[in-house]
This record gives structure tokens, sequence and C-alpha cells, in this order.
């Protein structure tokens, strides 16, 4: 009787834990700090589409600032955000401070949707939205890597990983544009 007794627990352990390992984080568990250096709760981003770009100043990619600022003015009432994240991890594009990061996003490309402080976007230091981002056992989706400036990550209204979409693709391109529309 002690045997099976020991047999169950051990086997009510491995269950345990093999069921914590498909259990998901929740996008909405996140938090980071906004560029001006508040807290910033993603839980208060339930109900909405979320677009979550590493950006960079000094990349080749850095026009896309201006098609950002266009899509989420345009998408913004449809309950769509932006969430911009800096991060200095590709070539060192982006090697300003967050002050310098603010001051640049605004006078050149008039961005009004929501910038984050730098982060890093890959190696040791990775923050935890791109870890939850890039890692299917806590995103529930996919695997994937930050390859460079301003990837793109869809976040449906339910806080679900939908896709990501690569620097060389413009924010407003056809895949982008028809998730926003629910096509």
């Amino acid at each position: 009787m002690k045997i099976k007794i020991s047999v169950l627990l051990a086997a009510i352990v491995v269950l345990s834990a093999f069921t914590m390992k498909l259990t998901t984080a929740s996008f909405y568990d996140l938090k980071a700090k906004t560029i001006d250096g508040k807290d910033f709760n993603f839980s208060d981003l339930k109900g909405k589409k979320v677009l979550v770009v590493n950006t960079a100043s000094k990349c080749g990619y850095t026009p896309q600032y201006e098609d950002l600022e266009k899509l989420y003015e345009t998408y913004k009432d449809k309950n769509f955000v932006i969430i911009g994240f800096p991060a200095n991890n590709f070539m060192h594009q982006e090697p300003g401070t967050n002050g310098e990061i603010k001051e640049f996003c605004t006078k050149n490309y008039g961005v009004s949707f929501q910038m984050m402080e730098k982060i890093d976007v890959k190696g040791d230091d990775m923050h935890a939205v791109y870890k939850w981002l890039t890692s299917k056992d806590l995103n529930g989706k996919m695997d994937s890597s930050v390859k460079w400036n301003f990837q793109k990550y869809m976040i449906d209204e339910n806080g679900n990983l939908v896709d990501v979409v690569y620097s060389g693709d413009k924010p407003n391109c056809d895949k982008i544009v028809n998730w926003i529309n629910g096509k």
C-alpha cells in the first residue's frame, strides 16, 4: 500500500510540473517603464489590439516612425495602440538617453504613441516583455527572435500573440492593416 501511495504522489508531482510548463504567462501580467520613467501596466491594454515595436533612431528603418505614427493616428479610435521600445541591440543604432530619444521622436516624427524606456530586446538582459514575445513557453503561440530594429509583434484584444512582422515590412503593410480591421 505504501508503494502505491508513493507512486501516486510521484505521478501527481510529475503531472503538476508538466501542467505548469504548459501554462503560458499573460501579456496582461507584464509591466514596463515609460520613456518618462513612469510605471506602465499592460493590464491597462485589455480590449485593445497592440503593436509592439523595437525602435532605434539611427537605423535605415528609422523613417518607419512616420508610418507608425500615421497608423496609430488612423486606428487609435478603434482600440488600437502602438508601444515603442527603443533598443540599442543592433549595431548601436540607439545610443541616446531616454530624454534624447523622446526629443528625437517628437521633433522629427511627431510620435504620440506610447514610447517606453530603452531596453534590451535580446541577450542576457532581455526585458520581460520581449521574453514573452519571443518564447512559445510564455506566449503559447510561437518562438521567435528579434532580428533587427522595427520588428513588430501583434497582440489581440485578449492579450494573445497573433504574429510577428519583420523590419522590412512597413507598419502599414496589408498584414497589419488587415489584422487591425479584423480581416
